[in-house]
C-alpha cells in the first residue's frame, strides 16, 4: 500500500499528491488583476492560451465528451467516439454520450445518437434509458413506441418496467399497471441475469400505486430468484436486488426477512452430498473410496453452516437505512451485523465492518464504533477513526467530533478528521469556528483543503469579499485555484468569470472548466478546439 493512503483516504491522498506536486503559489504572483471586468471574450482568450496541443485520449472518453454533450455540442462530442476502431469501446462511449444528452434534455439528439450505436445490446441499453426519459418528459406514446423497437428479450422487461415506474411516479395508476403487467409477462417468459432488478422496479411500482399486497408478493419473488442464483453468484459481484427489498422492509420496521435470511440452514443429514458428520471430503469426495479408519486432518475440512444473507448485502442494507431509519431499527440492524461478523465469515467481512462502524458513528454510538475500529489492521485503524469523526460531525455533535479528532495519534488521519469537522461547521453556517479550526491544522496542504469549504460557504451566505480574501490565503496553487473555482460556482456571472480567470492563471483550465460549463458553455468547446488545433467554436 502507498505510504499515507490509509490515513488520508483515497480521495484526499490522491488530491494531496497531485496538488503538492503543483507547488506553492509564488510570492510574486499577481493573478488577482487579470480580467478585472469579467468579460467573456477575455476569459475565452485566456483559456486558449492555457491549453496545450496534446489531446491524448481525454477527448474520446472521460469528462470532455459528456461536457460537450451537456453544453449543446452533441455532434462535436460524438466525432471522436466515431474514430474508435473497437466496436465495443465505441458503443460504450456513445452510450455515455446518450446518457449525458438525456441529462441535458436533448432527447431528440440522444435518440439519433442511440440509433447509431452498432452493437445491438448497447443500443438496447441506450433505448431503455430513452424510454424512461421520454415518459418523464410526458411523451408516453413515444416512449412506448421506442420500447417496441428494442431487440433482445432480456431488455424488454426492463424497458416496460422503467416505463411503468416513470408513469407511476407521475400519478397515472391505470397506465402504470398496464405497463407493469407487460414487464411481468416478459419476466415470466424469459429469466435472465437482470430479472431481480426488474422485479424490484415492479415492486416499487406496486408501492407507488398503493398495492402493498402485490409489493410483498414481488419481494418474495425477488428472494426466490436470488436463492435460485445463489450457487452461480460470483464472490466479487455487487449487492443484489435482495438488498433493495431488505432495505425497504427495514425502513418500514420489518426485519423478519432479514432474520430469516441470517438464520443458518440446517446441516445436511449424515452422508448427504459427500459430507460426513458435518465434514466435507476434499479431492476424492465424489469418488467411490472406502471410509475405513479415521479421517486425517489433511483430508477433511469443517463446514460451518453459513447464512444465506452475505456480508456485502447486509452492508448495502445498512448503508441504505443509515440516514432515514428510526434509531431502534438502525441499532437492531447493527446488532445483527455484529453477530454476522462474529461468525467468522471472511467473505466481504471488511465491507460489512466498515458499514457497521459508520452506521454506529452516525447514530452517536461512538464508543462502540471505536471498539470496532480497534478490530482492524493497525495500519488501517487511524484512517477508520478519521471516518468515524467525520460521521459523528455530520450526524451528531461537532464539539465531540473535534475532541475525538484530537485523540487520533496519526497526524495525517488527525488532519483528515479535522477537515471533516471544519466542513460540517461551515455547512452549518458557523464559518468563524470553521476558519479558526482550520488554522489549527498543522499540515499546510490540509489546512488549505479545509479552508476551501469555508470559502465556498462564505460565498453562499453572502460574504464573497471575505471568501475571496480567504481563498487567496491558501498556500498551494492548485488548492487555491480550486477555492477560486468554488467561489466562481456561486458568484454572479461577471464576478464568476473574473474568479475563473484567476484560477486559470494559477493552475490552468482543468480545475475551472467544470464550473464554467453552466455559465460560459462555449468554454468547453474552446478548450477542445484548441487541443485539436481547430479555429473558432
Amino acid at each position: 500500500m502507498l505510504e499515507g493512503l490509509a490515513p488520508w483516504g483515497q480521495e484526499l491522498f490522491l488530491r494531496r499528491e497531485r496538488e503538492r506536486r503543483r507547488g506553492l503559489v509564488p510570492e510574486s504572483h499577481a493573478g488577482q488583476g487579470v480580467v478585472r471586468r469579467g468579460f467573456e471574450p477575455c476569459l475565452l482568450a485566456l483559456l486558449r492560451l492555457s491549453v496545450g496541443r496534446d489531446a491524448g485520449t481525454g477527448l474520446t472518453r472521460g469528462w470532455f465528451p459528456g461536457a460537450l454533450a451537456r453544453t449543446g455540442h452533441l455532434v462535436r462530442a460524438a466525432e471522436p467516439a466515431y474514430t474508435i476502431g473497437d466496436e465495443l469501446q465505441q458503443g460504450e462511449e456513445l452510450l455515455t454520450l446518450v446518457k449525458a444528452a438525456v441529462g441535458a434534455g436533448d432527447l431528440c439528439g440522444a435518440q439519433a445518437l442511440a440509433e447509431s450505436i452498432p452493437l445491438r445490446q448497447l443500443r438496447d441499453e441506450a433505448l431503455v434509458a430513452l424510454v424512461s426519459a421520454w415518459a418523464v418528459a410526458g411523451e408516453r406514446d413515444r416512449a412506448a413506441a421506442l420500447a417496441e423497437t428494442i431487440r433482445y428479450p432480456h431488455n424488454w422487461a426492463r424497458a416496460w418496467a422503467v416505463l411503468a415506474k416513470a408513469v407511476a411516479d407521475d400519478g397515472d395508476t391505470r397506465e402504470a399497471l398496464g405497463f407493469a403487467a407487460r414487464a411481468d409477462d416478459e419476466v415470466n417468459a424469459f429469466v435472465f441475469d437482470g430479472t431481480g432488478q426488474v422485479l424490484v422496479l415492479l415492486m416499487e411500482v406496486a408501492v407507488a400505486t398503493g398495492d402493498h399486497g402485490r409489493a410483498a408478493a414481488l419481494a418474495d419473488r425477488v428472494e426466490d430468484f436470488t436463492r435460485s442464483q445463489f450457487r452461480d453468484r460470483s464472490p466479487w459481484s455487487g449487492p443484489g436486488p435482495l438488498a433493495a427489498v431488505l432495505a425497504r422492509e427495514a425502513l418500514g420496521g420489518d426485519l423478519d426477512r432479514v432474520d430469516a435470511l441470517l438464520r443458518p440452514p440446517p446441516r445436511p443429514p449424515v452422508g448427504a452430498g459427500g459430507g460426513v458428520c458435518g465434514w466435507a471430503l476434499t479431492g476424492t469426495a465424489d469418488q467411490d473410496v472406502p471410509l475405513d479408519g479415521d479421517l486425517d486432518e489433511s483430508d477433511a475440512r469443517p463446514l460451518p453452516p453459513r447464512s444465506f444473507l452475505g456480508a456485502r448485502d447486509l452492508a448495502c442494507v445498512l448503508d441504505a437505512v443509515a440516514e432515514t431509519a428510526g434509531q431502534d431499527v438502525a441499532l437492531a440492524l447493527a446488532d445483527r451485523a455484529e453477530a454476522l461478523l462474529d461468525t467468522g465469515d471472511g467473505r466481504d467481512h471488511d465491507i460489512l465492518l466498515r458499514a457497521l462502524t459508520l452506521l454506529l458513528a452516525r447514530r452517536g454510538q461512538v464508543e462502540r464504533a471505536m471498539a470496532l475500529a480497534d478490530r482492524i489492521d493497525p495500519e488501517l485503524r487511524a484512517g477508520r477513526q478519521a471516518e468515524i469523526v467525520g460521521e459523528l460531525a455530520r450526524y451528531g455533535d461537532t464539539d465531540a467530533a473535534e475532541v475525538l479528532a484530537h485523540t487520533i495519534t496519526d497526524s495525517r488521519a488527525q488532519a483528515r478528521a479535522l477537515i471533516e469537522v471544519v466542513r460540517e461547521l461551515a455547512r452549518r453556517g458557523d464559518t468563524d469556528a470553521a476558519e479558526a479550526l482550520a488554522r489549527v491544522i498543522t499540515d499546510r496542504w490540509a489546512r488549505g483543503e479545509a479552508l476551501v469549504a469555508v470559502v465556498q460557504e462564505l460565498a453562499r451566505r453572502g460574504d464573497p469579499g471575505r471568501a475571496e480574501v480567504l481563498a487567496h490565503s491558501i498556500a498551494y496553487r492548485a488548492t487555491r485555484a480550486r477555492a477560486l473555482a468554488a467561489l466562481a460556482e456561486v458568484a454572479e456571472p461577471s464576478r464568476a468569470r473574473r474568479l475563473a480567470a484567476q484560477a486559470v492563471v494559477l493552475d490552468g483550465w482543468a480545475a475551472v472548466l467544470p464550473v464554467l460549463e453552466p455559465i460560459v458553455p462555449r468554454s468547453v468547446a474552446v478548450v477542445v478546439d484548441q487541443m485539436t488545433n481547430r479555429d473558432g467554436v
